[in-house]
């Protein structure tokens, strides 16, 4: 769930709160008399192609040769 702070409750606690949201990763929506104006959002580091598929390497298996050309899937019939 995605929290909400109003801008004076901010103000008065901005380095606490941002600490929080470093700490969690959570994003925090700032409002102004109950109406969401800002949305905080921590930024995270880019993972690489490496990392998020690694877990596959070497587990996938080609059925077919994945160069032939697939027209007849695509004509219509």
């Amino acid at each position: 769930m995605v929290e909400t702070i109003s801008k004076s409750k901010l103000k008065a606690k901005m380095l606490e709160v941002f600490r929080e949201i470093e700490a969690s990763g959570n994003e925090l929506i700032v409002t102004d008399h109950n109406r969401p104006v800002l949305r905080i959002v921590p930024i995270r580091e880019k993972s690489t192609v490496e990392d998020l598929f690694a877990n596959l390497q070497g587990k996938v298996v080609y059925l077919e040769d994945i160069n032939l050309p697939t027209v007849d899937e695509w004509s219509e019939a």
